[in-house]
């Protein structure tokens, strides 16, 4: 079993279902494998990419890009995703770190074909707009080379957030369990139809947004456009779509403008990002659809663990470890922490990665004893429920005090008219360091910062309270919705 030979089977089932919704068009199950097998066909008879080349995806959401995808999967390559936001000299690097000699994209981003090719010579492009050839009939069928579920399937550079991105390695294995575990979490079914609004290169909307609907014979509601939010309402009301998984920025939105009625949606899942309290509760007092709090990483296909969907649902927590997945919270030495006590939050299963591709020593740090370590700070409850407080990276030590930024964002987000939030460390000499806020408001409002100041020192210790907060129009995101505390940072040194 691969995953190409999973989305074969399913389509021959049904191939006449309605497989993706783009707009106005439609495309069936049987027109997404010929247009996958078109392209495969081509990068193997024309491209020369042989069985574990990697193959660049470099587009926009598309039903072209699900082509491309299942197309690199049928001539047996690596699909490597990239971050269509990223420059041409970030691409670059991906290219040249992945070896990659083919890459698929799309007219919109012609001009900076040149200054890659400049970069990866001999750099074969295929465009999907240039050369539509879906169902041609130059299409010969080659047989698709056996691929095993232990064989690399797709490469997810990490978001870069700090130094050069590294590449995950996903098998086939790996999505097939992480698709397999969503499953059953979710009680997906062919009937559900999953909405993708977050981009396809980003790793949970390829595991919950391409591959699980397509391997359980659903459906896919594209969203083209986000704004405004009230279109995206009346189209996953008119396509009758049933989850939908997005970042808590997508979430807040919804919370503020009006629902209408007939809002089909069983479930909505919030993910890539930490789901702020107050976000949660301005969901719930305005959307009928219980919206669960989940947690994941690249390099764990993504998903690990969601809020149970029938709960109970605790606010605050990314909830339990999903079917076939297991967690621990473990010290510094790999010990294995109590309830309640905070350490590392690790992961081991069948979805847990290969390894980074091409650095051996990262992989060596991330996978020990068998699990990985996420890098991320947190702690279980007595119901086995778990509850993230930060980024390893990002705790701040205050006089020798353990200090969570996030802890300190949760209050801010509290406090009226603050629409972003983010804190981060910088040296003291006298208490090593000190939290600094960064804070935008909504709309048309004025912040005060002496007042905000006067709210935290009313819900924290005063160790936490931040030395000053710093305003600005909007916090620097990457475009799954993190805010870039690096960024932050060097925004800081600057003042």
């Amino acid at each position: 079993m691969n995953l190409y030979s999973a989305f074969s089977s399913v389509t021959a089932e049904h191939p006449e279902k309605l497989a993706v919704f783009w707009g106005d068009k439609e495309f069936k199950y049987r027109e997404l494998l010929e247009g996958s097998e078109v392209l495969g066909n081509r990068l193997r008879a024309h491209c020369d990419v042989k069985p574990g080349d990697r193959v660049g995806i470099w587009m926009k959401n598309r039903p072209e890009f699900i082509e491309a995808l299942f197309g690199i999967l049928q001539a047996g390559a690596v699909a490597v995703p990239i971050n269509n936001f990223l420059k041409a000299s970030e691409i670059g690097y991906i290219l040249s770190d992945a070896g990659i000699d083919t890459l698929i994209t799309e007219s919109g981003v012609s001009e900076s074909i040149p200054e890659l090719k400049a970069v990866r010579q001999g750099l074969r492009v295929i465009d999907v707009d240039a050369d539509a050839d879906r169902g041609s009939s130059e299409n010969v069928a080659i047989d698709s080379p056996e691929r095993l579920e232990g064989d690399l399937a797709v490469i997810i550079y990490t978001s870069g957030t700090t130094g050069r991105p590294k590449g995950a390695m996903l098998s086939h294995g790996n999505l097939l369990h992480n698709v397999e575990s969503c499953r059953k979490v979710l009680e997906a079914v062919d009937a559900d139809r999953f909405v993708v609004v977050l981009p396809m290169f980003h790793s949970f909307m390829l595991c919950v947004g391409i591959f699980l609907p397509l391997l359980v014979g659903g459906s896919i509601v594209v969203i083209k456009s986000l704004h405004p939010a009230k279109n995206v309402l009346q189209e996953i009301i008119q396509r009758q779509a049933t989850l939908l998984p997005a970042i808590p920025q997508f979430f807040r939105t919804l919370a503020h403008v009006q629902i209408p009625d007939g809002l089909p949606l069983r479930v909505c899942l919030s993910g890539a990002a930490p789901l702020p309290l107050e976000v949660l509760r301005a969901f719930n007092e305005r959307v009928p659809v219980p919206l669960l709090e989940g947690y994941g990483l690249s390099e764990a296909s993504p998903v690990v663990s969601i809020n149970p969907i029938r709960g109970p649902w605790k606010a605050g927590s990314i909830g339990r470890p999903i079917p076939d997945v297991e967690m621990s919270v473990q010290s510094e030495h790999g010990e294995h922490l109590p309830d309640g006590d905070i350490g590392e939050i690790c992961v081991r299963g069948g979805n847990v990665m290969q390894g980074y591709w091409n650095q051996p020593d990262e992989t060596a740090k991330a996978l020990k004893d068998g699990w990985l370590l996420t890098g991320d700070v947190g702690y279980r409850d007595s119901d086995g429920y778990y509850y993230i407080t930060d980024r390893k990276k990002d705790m701040l030590l205050v006089n020798g005090i353990n200090v969570y930024p996030r802890e300190i964002e949760e209050v801010l987000y509290q406090f009226p008219g603050v629409r972003e939030a983010a804190v981060i460390g910088v040296p003291d000499s006298r208490k090593g360091e000190q939290p600094v806020a960064f804070v935008a408001s909504d709309d048309g409002v004025v912040l005060d910062e002496f007042k905000i100041l006067e709210y935290l020192k009313r819900k924290l210790a005063a160790y936490k309270v931040p030395r000053r907060i710093e305003f600005l129009p909007n916090l620097p995101r990457n475009p799954t919705g993190k805010i870039l505390k690096t960024e932050l940072r060097k925004l800081r040194e600057k003042r």
